[in-house]
């Protein structure tokens, strides 16, 4: 069976990406902060029986180095960094900015998927789909920001797009891809009621990309329709 690892995948659209790949009998490795508290995750481990939850906070590098040496007889076919913060709150824009909160934004949301690369890279080189997934956002790019704000969340998901698109060229050799993903606004925790479309329809799109995914694509940010997304 083919192995699919998802970093926050206790809720949203990595619980969604759990579901989904556990139904096409995918063995599933769930990382989350407290496994412990993911009732939905744990419930949906209960049914599918390939799903493997671990503890794993992508902003502490120990963890991931940790978790790596604990799958290093793992071939992992897809990797989908999809843990990641917003970071803003209201009344911290700019002239009262949080600077630590922007930090550990930046830590989370681009340290975070880029480490997770590095550790796991023997593991992905091992599978045979051979694919690096990032959950980005539409409010990366620097062309569509026509409103401003998010100042810290936006700049986390820029150097996001940045890193893994250099990345994308670093790992052709390897025949590693990587896609960068605009999951569209989804009704989550961070999305809100007032999204657009739900974590099904979103996931479901984005596993299609995947699937259909050729080494020829690598590097490019689209949506979770397959749209490509401007820079």
């Amino acid at each position: 069976m083919p192995t699919v690892l998802i970093t926050g995948a206790n809720r949203g659209l990595g619980l969604e990406f759990c579901r989904q790949y556990a139904e096409k009998s995918w063995d599933v490795v769930a990382c989350c902060r407290n496994p412990a508290q993911a009732s939905e995750l744990n419930e949906l481990s209960q049914r599918y029986t390939s799903i493997q939850i671990e503890a794993l906070d992508v902003a502490h590098f120990d963890q991931i180095d940790n978790l790596s040496t604990k799958l290093s007889d793992t071939s992992i076919d897809v990797l989908i960094n999809n843990a990641g913060i917003y970071g803003d709150h209201n009344n911290h824009g700019f002239g009262q900015l949080d600077y630590q909160a922007w930090l550990n934004t930046l830590i989370v949301n681009t340290q975070g998927p880029i480490k997770m690369a590095e550790a796991f890279l023997p593991q992905i080189n091992r599978g045979n789909k051979k694919l690096i997934v990032n959950i980005s956002s539409l409010m990366g790019s620097l062309a569509d920001n026509g409103s401003g704000g998010s100042i810290l969340y936006r700049s986390s998901k820029a150097a996001l797009n940045a890193a893994m698109k250099s990345l994308s060229f670093d790992l052709k050799s390897q025949g590693i891809g990587v896609l960068i993903f605009h999951p569209g606004w989804v009704k989550t925790d961070m999305g809100g009621a007032n999204a657009l479309i739900d974590s099904k329809t979103s996931v479901g799109g984005m596993c299609t990309v995947i699937d259909n995914f050729t080494l020829a694509q690598s590097g490019v940010f689209i949506k979770y329709d397959g749209k490509a997304m401007p820079w």
